[in-house]
């Protein structure tokens, strides 16, 4: 079923970030992103591989990062039915459930996890979304999760070594 993935869906607190948010004394929001994620996003895509985000809570500190990684289109924020986000994805990209993978580590990813093809969780996730998991990465959340499945995914399909050919193609041609 792996080979037939063409969007990765992933949750943001405990997937993108490691779950904690700092406040600031003037009452900002700051949340920790690890670059390898973001790097993974850039893979995906030249891959063609489509990524959307969906999100138990609202956050600036998330709309700046994803709209930095050019994922504000498919960014839902302040889902606590991640259901309705998932299906209007779907719908968007016409896709069946077969075709999307998504990640997530805590009790409220359960619904998706268990409408796509190919749940996936982080090694720090709740026992109950590792038991209807697919794939746990060795990473925990914040600490480059994202990265480790684009390359589970890629490799998995046989497309990781193409994929990296056509990114250092585009990044250092002369």
């Amino acid at each position: 079923m792996i080979d037939k993935i063409k969007l990765i869906i992933t949750d943001v607190d405990g997937i993108l970030t490691d779950g904690s948010i700092y406040i600031g004394k003037d009452g900002d929001e700051y949340k920790k992103f690890n670059v390898l994620d973001g790097a993974a996003v850039k893979y995906a895509q030249f891959a063609k591989i489509q990524i959307a985000v969906i999100s138990g809570r609202y956050s600036d500190a998330t709309t700046s990062r994803m709209k930095e990684l050019g994922l504000n289109e498919l960014c839902f924020q302040g889902a606590l039915n991640k259901i309705k986000p998932y299906e209007e994805i779907r719908s968007k990209l016409n896709l069946d459930h077969h075709e999307i993978a998504y990640i997530g580590d805590d009790l409220i990813d359960i619904p998706v996890l268990e409408k796509v093809g190919f749940p996936i969780c982080s090694n720090d996730a709740h026992e109950y979304v590792k038991k209807i998991s697919k794939f746990c990465t060795d990473s925990n959340g914040g600490e480059g999760v994202f990265r480790e499945v684009v390359e589970f995914i890629l490799k998995s399909q046989g497309r990781f070594e193409e994929t990296l050919n056509s990114i250092k193609e585009q990044i250092y041609k002369k």
